[in-house]
């Protein structure tokens, strides 16, 4: 043994649903116990496989306000439904004689291979199984569990470096701007500072503008994961993964460094990496350059302009919205149900890389559309200095007509019946007018 299983979480799920099952994974090795399919069915979920579709008959994963009317699910059926797991768990750790789960942790000798009768029917399939290997307990002093008590404890991190700097920011809210050098070692930039913010003003956060912070290099995964509000976080270099993950109504800015060469054309670069903008709630991001794959997964609200993507770009998106001013991978809007997305075509085949299941591609023609798109488009040259945003600003009236709205067909009905309801609504206050 190396020395390395204590510094890992080993996480086992699937079919989890008994405290027998959780012993049993721990015996095995495992320190933390992944549960999905059973607390969906303690809150009403029937399983009828449609998440995917928005018609879930029973209101957990859609966004139809019918539907959603027939939900009875309630947070305290989960509490209750863990709290009798844990209960089961303590019984089943108090007939085996220890007082902690961790002691069981890795403890493949605890668990007896049943053993077959001599002439049964499974007898010669039973035999082709070994077990040895799945059961083997390496003879060592060392921990086989991950050591809690040693990895939680966070120091050396740029954050602490930059909360400190802010402090009067966070106090006060007065306004002030750092500048730091980063590099691909730095994970999860700005996500310390934003829990202090959070801790102290909640959803609220700071005034706009706030905290401005500029870096210089290669910023490794999460950067920005989790920016609150008055928090505007700007990279001239490049990120890693998981970029603006959670983002919570801050907003941050990827570009590429002023010192490269006038030849260097950012929109056919890719300057950050995947899964970009995951779940997102609030905020606005602005890349001058393409990203990664699955850009936008999850997404409920933040506002977001980039200039390329990848594959599987903005799926299962709820909310907000994306702009893209250039090319994208395939699958485009899969599970899309809410928010909108603007994409340039000039080639006329974006149709191709777009999963129709569940959205219409529509030109630009509405005039609140046009004039969104322009405004996102304009943040976007105000923030990063693109040049390939000047140039549509430019010409506009050209750049615009090669322009692709996507809209989910189900929130496309939702905005009619709004928009129903006000005229309605206008009609019966001129009629009573008169």
């Amino acid at each position: 043994m190396n020395g390395l299983r204590n510094q890992v979480r080993l996480q086992t799920d699937g079919q989890l649903k008994t405290a027998k099952d959780v012993i049993i994974m721990a015996m095995l090795g495992a320190d933390e116990f992944s549960f999905g399919t059973l607390p969906l069915i303690v809150l009403g979920c029937v399983m009828m496989r449609k998440c995917n579709t928005n018609t879930c008959p029973v209101g957990v994963a859609t966004q139809d306000e019918r539907l959603r009317a027939r939900f009875m699910g309630r947070s305290e059926y989960v509490v209750n439904f863990f709290t009798f797991l844990a209960e089961q768990v303590r019984e089943y750790l108090a007939e085996i004689g220890v007082r902690k789960l961790k002691d069981i942790i890795g403890r493949t000798d605890l668990i007896e291979v049943k053993t077959v009768p001599v002439g049964s029917s499974v007898e010669s399939k039973w035999a082709t199984i070994d077990f040895s290997r799945l059961l083997y307990r390496p003879d060592t002093d060392k921990p086989l569990f991950w050591d809690r008590g040693s990895f939680t404890t966070v120091s050396g991190v740029k954050d602490e470096e930059i909360i400190k700097a802010a402090q009067k920011a966070i106090d006060d809210q007065e306004e002030v701007n750092l500048d730091y050098a980063i590099k691909n070692t730095d994970r999860a930039v700005g996500t310390m500072l934003s829990g202090v913010i959070a801790k102290k003003y909640g959803e609220v956060g700071l005034p706009d503008g706030t905290i401005n912070i500029k870096f210089k290099g290669s910023a490794g995964q999460s950067f920005g994961a989790f920016a609150v509000k008055g928090l505007n976080l700007k990279l001239e270099g490049e990120c890693n993964d998981y970029f603006g993950k959670g983002l919570s109504g801050g907003r941050i800015s990827i570009l590429p460094p002023a010192r490269v060469s006038a030849d260097f054309r950012a929109e056919d670069n890719i300057i950050a990496g995947n899964t970009g903008l995951y779940g997102a709630t609030n905020g606005e991001l602005y890349v001058n350059g393409r990203v990664g794959e699955r850009f936008g997964v999850r997404n409920s609200g933040a506002i977001a302009v980039i200039e390329g993507a990848g594959d599987h770009c903005c799926e299962y998106m709820t909310g907000g919205r994306v702009v893209v001013l250039g090319k994208t991978g395939r699958n485009f809007a899969a599970g899309m149900s809410g928010g909108l997305a603007y994409v340039y075509d000039p080639d006329h085949t974006f149709d191709y890389f777009c999963n129709m299941d569940m959205v219409e591609l529509s030109l630009v023609e509405d005039g609140v559309s046009r004039k969104e798109l322009l405004e996102l488009i304009r943040q976007h040259y105000l923030h990063t200095g693109s040049a390939l945003a000047g140039r549509m600003l430019d010409d506009w009236h050209r750049y615009i007509e090669d322009f692709i709205q996507v809209t989910p067909i189900e929130y496309k009905r939702v905005l009619e019946e709004e928009k129903m309801a006000k005229l309605h609504e206008k009609i019966a206050d001129i009629q009573r007018d008169y």
